[in-house]
């Protein structure tokens, strides 16, 4: 077996201003703030992926560009409009599609589908971070699995192990 990771993280707060569609609405800034901070924690704690596969929102990609330079040079990005308010069964799909040259998988993403997702996933883990996801993924939280698979197309509910659960807060 193979060791694969996958690093889901919600989109950083966002604003509501008035004529904006759901799709165009920039980050407000508290999530100008967090946004860059969870790229501090990423590049401290090593969680750099080899792909990074991005909804087509404003506030995601906003998300992805204040959080890339904290990484190194080279990580791969995507653009996906399959994962803009996707539910759990479109985002284990947009996974399974993944090369398995992949050995880091990050997945920049909406709720509720990305919490939906993450909980679907979980087979083990530290009991507390499995709570904490079960109860709230704030904007800007990052949810970390490992398994031990051959390929991305393996991944089913039950089989990722919850590394860590980690929110703005929980690092300030």
């Amino acid at each position: 077996m193979t060791d694969r990771r996958l690093i889901l993280l919600r989109h950083a707060k966002s604003a509501w201003p008035d004529g904006v569609t759901d799709l165009k609405r920039p980050l407000a800034p508290r999530g100008q703030k967090t946004a860059p901070l969870m790229g501090a924690y990423m590049a401290r704690e090593r969680l750099v992926p080899d792909l990074v596969l991005v909804s087509t929102a404003r506030r995601t990609q906003d998300t992805w560009n204040l959080i890339a330079p904290n990484l190194p040079k080279g990580v791969k990005k995507r653009d996906i409009d399959a994962i803009y308010e996707a539910p759990p069964n479109r985002l284990v799909e947009v996974v399974r599609d993944t090369s398995a040259s992949v050995r880091c998988l990050m997945l920049v993403g909406h709720n509720p589908g990305l919490q939906q997702f993450a909980l679907a996933l979980v087979g083990a883990g530290e009991a507390d971070a499995v709570r904490r996801l079960g109860e709230k993924f704030p904007t800007a939280a990052l949810a970390v699995f490992d398994f031990s698979l051959e390929s991305w197309s393996d991944v089913h509910a039950g089989t990722g192990t919850l590394e860590r659960f980690v929110t703005p807060k929980s690092i300030a």
